[in-house]
């Protein structure tokens, strides 16, 4: 058998050095492949790649395919999947800063959205280092309104609705307007409504046209009540585990893709209000009353949020009150 000479062998090892360094990251998403979100994702993932000279690679698994939405964060601080995006609202019982963007018409708008986030960022920052983990960007959904086969004049004609609750929030309001919530993540929607299991819910434009809500239900009112935000969250230790030119491409490709993401999500939320139409769909605009009544609501649960968030909570919504 011919020996190989060492500069043969320094050759075949310098060769297999690119497919050794490369790090691989799993990058779980409660959202199908062709939502908005997803979609800003992947081009998230594959900027990294290439920016990052293909040193890290991240292989997104979307429509909860590896982590059913509740356990994506503790997954990330886990260490079970070193980044994932998550519906911040859906943690308002592990910490109240979560929840903030999901208090009723506290910010109903982009423009106040964006102003909640540049007044809560730090505060939601140090949440997130505290428990191991990193803030890459946010995105926000579209302005969330109420789908349901009734005529709404006021939050009395809600009362005994099977209402779908994603978070704590949305299980608050179901209680002050006196409709049964039920729990049901969005990859489940399509079936919850199907068998009977929701006949309302509140959401987006978004959330309605991926999940056909338009074979169930046929009246959206568009109360724009508020706009949760979605955060692509990073475990610190495989963040700090890449070189300095890696992590620096992560975070120049996270900055890009937030600015991104809003743009986007501000673009398209139109574009699925007329999707919803084309498909049969009644778009409302709420009347006064019911209006009037769910921002009292709104004004009920900001009160509650603020005493359970204390000192941090009010300083957030007095920042945001400020550039307002």
């Amino acid at each position: 058998m011919k020996r190989l000479t060492p500069f043969v062998l320094a050759l075949g090892a310098a060769f297999a050095l690119p497919a050794a360094a490369q790090t691989k990251w799993d990058l779980p998403s409660a959202y199908p492949a062709t939502n908005f979100h997803t979609e800003n994702l992947q081009q998230f993932a594959n900027d990294v790649e290439k920016t990052s000279g293909g040193k890290l690679k991240i292989q997104l698994h979307p429509n909860a395919s590896l982590f059913k939405a509740p356990e994506i964060k503790r997954a990330v601080q886990g260490g079970q999947a070193q980044a994932g995006e998550i519906l911040l609202v859906n943690f308002e019982n592990e910490d109240p800063l979560y929840g903030i963007d999901g208090v009723p018409f506290l910010a109903a708008s982009y423009a106040e959205s964006l102003k909640l986030y540049k007044a809560s960022r730090k505060t939601l920052e140090s949440r997130l280092e505290k428990q191991g983990m990193m803030l890459l960007y946010t995105v926000p959904w579209p302005p969330q309104g109420i789908y349901t086969n009734r005529t709404l004049t006021s939050v009395a004609d809600l009362k005994g609705l099977k209402w779908r609750a994603y978070s704590p929030a949305t299980s608050k309001i179901a209680e002050l307007v006196g409709a049964q919530p039920v729990t049901v993540q969005a990859a489940e929607v399509s079936q919850a409504l199907a068998t009977g299991v929701i006949d309302s819910y509140m959401s987006s434009g978004a959330t309605g046209y991926d999940t056909k809500t338009y074979e169930s239900l046929k009246n959206w009112y568009d109360t724009q009540a508020w706009l949760p935000k979605n955060a692509v969250i990073v475990n610190r230790n495989a963040f700090q585990a890449l070189d300095k030119p890696t992590q620096q491409a992560v975070l120049k490709v996270a900055a890009d893709a937030e600015v991104r993401g809003w743009k986007l999500s501000e673009e398209k939320n139109g574009w699925y209000v007329d999707q919803l139409k084309q498909k049969g769909m009644s778009i409302v605009k709420p009347p006064e009353t019911l209006t009037a009544d769910l921002r009292r609501i709104g004004n009920v649960m900001l009160v509650e949020w603020l005493k359970k968030s204390g000192d941090d909570g009010r300083k957030v919504v007095d920042n945001y009150r400020a550039l307002q």
